[in-house]
């Protein structure tokens, strides 16, 4: 039964908090007219009226992706080494053959 009555309470405090909230953005909007109200429209009686509103596109320097990225072309330069490096171990194992024979 305790239980029931917290839950009774809650839900009470939660109406509160909607109530609180709605009259907070009444008041907000009424605001917002009031400021409106300060302001009032004019337009000219005589004379020449001009907008300038014209949407135009506006270009920008392109971005230029690389083709491959960094980490594939320090991977290459890495393999390459290494590729190399094997074919001079080759090389100094043949002329170290042919010496011998």
């Amino acid at each position: 039964m305790a239980k029931a009555a917290g839950d009774g309470q809650g839900w009470r405090a939660a109406e509160r908090d909607q109530e609180n909230f709605k009259e907070k953005t009444i008041s907000n909007n009424s605001d917002m007219a009031e400021m409106k109200s300060m302001f009032r429209e004019v337009l000219p009686k005589q004379g020449q009226l001009s907008v300038e509103d014209i949407t135009t596109m506006v270009l920008c320097k392109p971005k230029l992706l690389p083709l491959k990225s960094l980490t594939l072309e320090k991977l290459e330069k890495m393999q390459q080494a290494a590729q190399d490096t094997v074919r001079q171990q080759e090389m100094e194992e043949k002329e170290q053959q042919q010496i011998t024979e």
